[in-house]
Formats: structure tokens, C-alpha cells, sequence
């Protein structure tokens, strides 16, 4: 199906520097990260991929490989007014073979990414960056794939199953999605940021088929309410009271730097419309636009973190 879909939409697998990423945990929480995507022209597979030492990307992935992938954001594409494209797909992990993922990994990364090659260790240095440099991939297979393209609010939709071309909607069996679990709301400084530095987030909610789907709405914070109010939903999303996911990130053209974190919470409709009440504010891997020093330093806690997972996630391999 992929090598089937047309050339802009290719092009959007193929260029887009991040690529955004979304898995469902054990819980029923859709969980979404911003990750570089992989392919080539013609490939059955849009590859991403994790480091050992924070592998829940890829292990919540095997234990439920309904995935999505959404490009929203064509920051250092290159492209000329791109499609916005989401897909619902399945998900194979590979980590049959560490060594050969590392380096198919550093080949690739730079060959995407070439001004990340300066900001690598020396070789000699990289054995001691192994959470990191030690990969799991994930293979997702398109199902369906939505491409939203300049003017349209509709999206056309290219579909693997005959039997949802010939319906024109989804055949897999509905279950009831994860309800809210009405937690007390948790604040973060950075939740403040959100409709200020990150004017449009993504917004990730389980359907009823089960398949993570994302969109990317602007966002506005009821500090009063702690809640994160969304605006400007698109006609169509299947949003239901329910765990969701809110993703802000951001990166330079070239990628020299990169930030992220996520909110996760209950995704509720009040009088003012849909808000999430966020229950949890994680921060991910980051590197921000600040000196080397200063990104060892922020990231010192979580490095001693994914060393000990890289560690006993090679003994449980071995």
C-alpha cells in the first residue's frame, strides 16, 4: 500500500524531520513522542526507532501494535506547502539484532540528519553512550493513511482493507475506549507555555476501533480551571471523554536542537467546550538550544536513568 500512495505523500515520509508517534499502554493511555521517521520511496514500512535505555516506545508497541504516526510539522523538510498526513498502522518491533540496528542507525541519522554528526561522541567514546546508540526499531505498516492537503478541511483517505473502501468507514470491531479517570489535576510550569511558545500542540485520543488518531489543534490554558482548553478541533475527530494525550515539541531546521514534553490526562467536554485535565507532565529526551555543558547538566538525571534500563535490558536479551 505505501509504495502505492502518491509522490507528495511519499515525500512527506522521506523528508519530514520528525514525525509524531503514537503508541496505546496497558491502560488504554494513548502515548505520543516526536521521533524521526525512516523510509525510502517505495518501502512497505515507515521505520522509527528508540534507544534501548527508554525501549517503552517499542515494548508498548509489541504488547499492542495498533499505532499511529502523524507528520504535522514540516520544520527542515524542505518541502513547499506539504500535506499534512496521519496513519493508523501496525507495528513490528525489531531487536532481534542490537549491534546491526546501531549501525544501521548511525548510518542513516546522519545521512537525514547531517548536523547531528558533530554533536555525536568521538567512536572511541560511543560504547559509553549505549542506551543510546543500542536501537530497537519499530516497522509500521500502513492501514489507513488521512492527508489533509492546503484548503481542504476533509481528508482524502487511502485504505489497505477493500472492505473500508467499499463502506467508506472502519470495519474493525468498535471497544469502548479507556474512560476518564477523573484524577486531580497536576501543574507544571511548562503547561503554561502551551498556547503561548507552543501556540498548536498535538492531540492524540484512541478511536473506537482501537488505532491511536492525532490531530494538531491550538490550545489555551485555564489556569483558574487547570485545565488545557482545545481549540479548533477538526470537523471529524472521534473524540470522546477519555485518557488522551497532548504533545509540544519543537526543533531547529537542521535539527542542532530539539525540545518536547507531553501531557497526559482526562480529556473532558464542559461548558467551554473540549479541555484536558492534565494528570502527568513528562519531559522528554531534549536536547535544547543551549552549551554542551548545560545539556549534560539538565539531562544528567536522566542519562543515570537509561543507563540502568539499557543494563537490564541487555540481561534480560542475554
Amino acid at each position: 500500500m505505501t509504495g502505492s500512495l502518491p509522490q507528495d505523500v511519499q515525500q512527506v515520509f522521506d523528508r519530514y524531520i520528525t514525525t509524531e508517534y503514537t503508541t496505546v499502554d496497558r491502560l488504554g493511555q494513548p502515548i505520543t513522542w516526536p521521533v524521526t521517521p525512516y523510509y525510502r520511496p517505495g518501502d512497505d514500512t515507515i521505520d522509527v526507532t528508540t534507544g534501548l535505555g527508554y525501549p517503552k516506545k517499542a515494548d508498548d508497541a509489541a504488547a499492542n501494535p495498533k499505532v499511529a504516526l502523524f507528520f504535522s510539522d514540516p520544520t527542515g523538510c524542505g518541502l513547499d506547502d506539504p500535506p499534512t498526513v496521519l496513519i493508523q498502522g501496525t507495528a513490528a518491533v525489531d531487536d532481534r539484532d542490537l549491534d546491526a540496528n546501531r549501525e544501521r542507525y548511525m548510518r542513516e541519522s546522519i545521512e537525514k540528519l547531517p548536523a547531528t554528526k558533530s554533536m555525536a561522541p568521538p567512536t572511541f567514546l560511543q560504547r559509553m553512550f549505549d542506551w543510546y546508540y543500542k536501537r530497537i526499531y519499530v516497522h509500521v505498516r500502513p492501514e489507513r493513511v488521512y492527508v489533509w492537503r492546503a484548503g481542504s478541511d476533509e481528508p482524502a483517505l487511502f485504505d489497505a482493507h477493500m472492505e473500508e473502501v467499499r463502506s467508506g468507514h472502519s470495519e474493525e470491531p468498535s471497544a469502548a475506549p479507556a474512560g476518564p479517570r477523573y484524577r486531580p489535576p497536576v501543574w507544571d510550569e511548562r503547561v503554561e507555555q502551551l498556547g503561548s511558545h507552543y501556540e498548536t500542540v498535538v492531540l492524540a485520543v484512541v478511536a473506537p476501533d482501537g488505532f491511536p488518531f492525532s490531530v494538531r489543534v491550538p490550545v489555551a490554558v485555564d489556569s483558574d480551571a487547570k485545565r488545557i482548553r482545545i481549540q479548533g478541533a477538526p470537523a471529524g475527530a472521534p473524540l470522546e471523554p477519555g485518557l488522551a494525550c497532548l504533545t509540544a515539541h519543537d526543533h531547529a531546521p537542521d535539527f542542532a536542537w530539539q525540545r518536547n514534553f507531553q501531557v497526559r490526562g482526562d480529556l473532558v467536554r464542559d461548558d467551554g467546550g473540549w479541555c484536558l485535565v492534565p494528570a502527568k507532565v513528562i519531559g522528554g529526551f531534549e536536547l535544547p538550544p543551549a552549551s554542551t555543558l548545560e545539556r549534560y547538566r539538565l539531562n544528567f538525571p536522566k542519562v543515570r536513568r537509561f543507563r540502568k534500563v539499557a543494563k537490564r535490558e541487555l540481561a534480560k536479551r542475554s
